[in-house]
């Protein structure tokens, strides 16, 4: 239906279409209106994501009975398979049904899924009795079958989440067209709405829902996001006849396995030495298949030069997307290239996201034992300490464009200010302070409830500050902030413009990495120290937790140093074609998720 598109001026976008196929029409379909209704879903899924999370790690101890380093991994896990699921989402979307059809599909799986959450902390089955204090085995731990299906209920949620957060974003820069100077400014304006949304969805879930969890029940917060999802799908379904609708372009990651695949299919072929023999865009008599800009050849990587021999009995010069397969364009080569000369740099952020996970976990833990009272009668949850964690991201920001930008302009002659490699650096120093913080303050807890003799009672309220705290969040906010901007402008600007798509991709699975590494770290620490002095016990006052702090705080700086000499050996995509006398095409403005 969408196959063809013919030539409009004026009234008409020239490269979208209406709910019907039609070519889309500027004044009827796209701009405010429809984005309006998109960032609402973002900011519902927001608010229902992060509702659950940061406050899980205590449902997981206090009601399922498990224990800290359990209760740490199944937090982890969650969000890193919630993560990783983006790409799959984002797979799905470019390559078989659009972004409509995905963010309409995954909100309605998130939605079963917390769904289903609600209900087990209802029905009385679905999780264990309430610990008894005068009985000595006083907590019966969750069963197999409640488990089950506390599992089924978050895994069915982050392949929801998944779905949702590899679309929204880019359905939402679908309504302008960046080939009008006026709609795209306003895309811009859209980014910002969007970064808006999410911070305003997260705050909301790290002091409402949170209060109403601790304070109500848990059926009501999660039922709460429940509603505001199907509310959000609603609206985003109301406003089908205004969406502008995109062609499907394919998944990069679909590129890369071709590439891949067609130089293992000729790994025995030698390459010619003068690398114009091999395939490229000049050689397709498709014009269609000709938009990319030609990339010069490189001698990296010269094993994926292979893709693009050419055996003139075998390929044509037609390229089906069978033959793909086969042969590559040499330029589809390059761009492979590109990805793969990232992938230092993207190892070495991973470690950052281990850092971030322990203020969904242990951090919080720590909180419940500590005083939360804010005079007489308010009593912070332990999970709310998270909004000093998202107000220093949104101060940085601040600070960052209004003060330190501006400097580093004068002092670098950089009209970014700080290059996007640079803000990251400073983002995983502060996650070093952030872990040394965490340590220093976990061993004067510790102090506190031995000096109190509250060492063997894991219950009791230290008489110490739960604001103790707040420098590990802050200074996890402080890093976040430089290095969640500085991956994504990294990786959008040193994508190629054919594979924009795959920028968000490489950002989300650090995350996903990241939260994955804490799991193994947790799982290996736990399992070496339990038999003798746990680190991780599920009585904290008589574990060693500062002892994983400073393990991270130590392997965060090995990761610091290894991450500087790849960003220091790392050449700038323009500044490299730029050497070669090679002006890049003006890139996409937008990153679509």
């Amino acid at each position: 239906m969408m196959n063809t598109l013919p030539q409009t001026l004026g009234k008409t976008i020239p490269d979208a279409w209406d709910y019907k196929g039609r070519p889309a029409e500027r004044s009827k379909t796209g701009g405010w209106t429809a984005a309006a209704m998109i960032l609402g879903v973002e900011a519902c899924e927001r608010l229902t994501t992060m509702g659950i999370a940061v406050n899980l790690v205590t449902y997981l101890t206090g009601t399922m009975h498990l224990g800290n380093a359990s209760a740490a991994n199944t937090v982890t896990n969650f969000l890193g398979t919630s993560f990783m699921l983006c790409l799959f989402g984002g797979f799905v979307a470019d390559t078989f049904i659009g972004r409509y059809l995905t963010i309409a599909i995954f909100a309605t799986v998130q939605a079963t899924g917390v769904t289903i959450l609600t209900i087990s902390t209802i029905i009385p089955s679905l999780h264990p009795p309430k610990c008894i204090s005068h009985v000595a085995k006083r907590c019966v731990p969750a069963s197999n079958m409640q488990l089950m299906v506390l599992y089924i209920a978050l895994y069915t949620t982050a392949l929801g989440i998944g779905g949702l957060k590899s679309s929204v974003s880019g359905f939402g820069t679908d309504q302008f067209d960046d080939s009008d100077k006026g709609e795209k400014k306003q895309m811009i304006k859209f980014f910002n709405w969007f970064v808006f949304f999410i911070s305003m969805g997260t705050l909301t879930a790290v002091t409402v829902l949170v209060y109403i969890q601790d304070h109500i029940g848990r059926y009501w917060g999660y039922g709460i996001g429940v509603c505001a999802i199907l509310v959000a799908l609603m609206v985003f379904l109301s406003g089908t006849r205004r969406y502008r609708f995109k062609k499907l372009v394919g998944s990069p990651l679909t590129q890369i396995a071709m590439v891949f695949v067609a130089a293992w299919r000729k790994r025995h072929l030698e390459l010619p030495s003068d690398s114009s023999l091999l395939f490229n865009l000049d050689d397709v008599k498709d014009e269609s298949l000709t938009k990319k800009q030609m990339l010069p050849h490189s001698k990296q990587f010269r094993f994926l030069d292979k893709a693009a021999i050419k055996v003139p009995k075998t390929d044509g010069d037609e390229i089906t997307a069978e033959r793909k397969w086969y042969l590559s364009t040499l330029t589809d080569v390059e761009e492979v290239k590109m990805v793969q000369r990232m992938l230092p740099v993207w190892a070495t952020t991973i470690m950052f996201w281990t850092v971030y996970a322990q203020m969904t976990t242990f951090s919080v833990a720590q909180a419940t034992t500590m005083d939360r009272r804010i005079g007489n009668s308010f009593q912070i949850p332990a999970a709310s300490l998270t909004v000093f964690f998202v107000g220093s991201v949104l101060l940085t920001v601040l600070i960052y464009d209004r003060v330190i930008a501006p400097v580093a302009r004068k002092v670098t002659n950089n009209p970014q200010g700080l290059t996007p490699l640079q803000r990251i650096g400073v983002g995983l120093v502060f996650s070093i302070f952030a872990m040394v913080a965490a340590a220093l303050v976990e061993i004067k807890r510790l102090r506190v409830a031995h000096s109190h003799g509250l060492t063997h009672n894991p219950h009791a309220m230290l008489p110490m500050s739960v604001f103790w705290l707040v420098p590990q969040f802050f200074f996890v906010g402080f890093g976040e902030a430089l290095a969640y901007i500085g991956q994504l402008d990294f990786f959008l600007r040193e994508c190629p413009k054919g594979m924009k798509t795959m920028s968000t991709g490489l950002f989300l699975s650090t995350l996903s990495l990241g939260f994955f590494v804490s799991s193994l770290l947790v799982t290996f620490v736990h399992k070496v120290t339990r038999h003798r002095e746990p680190w991780l016990a599920d009585n904290l006052n008589q574990g060693k937790l500062h002892h994983f702090y400073w393990l991270l705080a130590m392997l965060s700086g090995l990761n610091l140093v290894v991450y500087l000499f790849c960003a220091k050996g790392y050449v700038y995509k323009d500044k490299r074609l730029a050497e070669l006398g090679i002006e890049l095409e003006e890139p996409d403005s937008a990153c679509h998720a």
